[in-house]
Order: C-alpha cells, then sequence, then structure tokens
C-alpha cells in the first residue's frame, strides 16, 4: 500500500468509528490513526507505509487499568506456535499472547470498537 492509499484507509477507518458510542474524538497523526475514548484511553490504528498488509491496533490502557489490547501481524519468533500465526491478540498484556482470526482490517477495528464498548461497559458496571 503506498502512502496515499494508507492516509484514505486511515481517513476512512476515522470516518467510520467517529459514531461508536465511546468515540469522543479521532485524528490521524503521527502516520496512524488515534481514537480517543470516553474513561481517557485510547486506540492506535497502524497501517505500515512500507510492507503490504502489516497492521498493528492497539488499546492504551495502562494508565487506566494497567492493560494493553493489541491486535497486529508482525511475525515475532516468540509467537510462531499461535494458531493463527502471523497473526495474533496480545489480551491484557505484551506476554499474553492468543490466536486472532482477522485478516481484514476493516473487520478487525469494527471488532475492536465492539471489544471495546464491551470492557468499557463491564469496566462501568464494577464502579
Amino acid at each position: 500500500m503506498n502512502p496515499s492509499d494508507v492516509d484514505k484507509e486511515l481517513e476512512r477507518l476515522r470516518t467510520r468509528v467517529l459514531g461508536h458510542p465511546s468515540v469522543v474524538d479521532a485524528e490521524i497523526r503521527e502516520g496512524k490513526l488515534r481514537i480517543y475514548l470516553e474513561d481517557g484511553s485510547y486506540v492506535d490504528v497502524w497501517i505500515s507505509r512500507k510492507l503490504r498488509g502489516r497492521y498493528a491496533v492497539h488499546w492504551e490502557r495502562r494508565h487506566v487499568d494497567g492493560t494493553i489490547y493489541r491486535w497486529d501481524n508482525t511475525p515475532h519468533n516468540a509467537h510462531r506456535r499461535v494458531s493463527t500465526f502471523p497473526h495474533h491478540f496480545h489480551d491484557g498484556s505484551d506476554e499474553n499472547v492468543r490466536p486472532s482470526e482477522f485478516t481484514s482490517l476493516e473487520e478487525l477495528v469494527d471488532r475492536v470498537m465492539v471489544f471495546v464498548e464491551e470492557k468499557i461497559r463491564g469496566l462501568r458496571r464494577n464502579y
């Protein structure tokens, strides 16, 4: 994907997530889409400008509750045993790696936003 295609895809994804209930704002900055959430956390969507098909979607929550969630397809040697390699999911921490069935970035972003909403609602119920 060339740089202008990446920018178009990020803008398309930005428009897509803006209507999500937990999204406060979304902007393209530093070559990635940053999605600001109502609980003070954020999701970054990154698409490689050099390696076709390489992506990462990272939900940063360390400052909220000490967790991170990341879906990516970087072929880390440490994750070769994951059944969906190179696609994998960091569930709560960098060390807790599980399979990820997503191969389409659009489907992944849609499912991540549902995951975000479920987690935020669950966290709200605990307070």
